[in-house]
């Protein structure tokens, strides 16, 4: 899983610039890699068509990155 963390004006929308990303990043891991990702991916695509979008306001980065750090870890204060 990849997380992304963007600070975007009102006025562009959001499925154009994860479209855009995701075109971006695509071409780039390509040219870079090639010969590896050959072997795993035949077709012209790399990520598939899905997303989630989600809205966080309010809440420091600090935060953020602590909560998506903790995702996997078990909490030692529960039984």
């Amino acid at each position: 899983m990849f997380i992304f963390f963007f600070s975007t004006i009102g006025d562009i929308a959001l499925s154009n610039l994860v479209n855009n990303v995701k075109s971006v990043t695509s071409r780039k891991l390509r040219q870079e890699f090639s010969d590896h990702l050959n072997s795993f991916y035949w077709k012209d695509v790399l990520w598939n068509g899905s997303y989630f979008v989600a809205s966080c306001g309010g809440v420091t980065i600090s935060t953020r990155r602590q909560y998506i750090e903790n995702q996997n870890k078990p909490n030692s204060d529960k039984p």
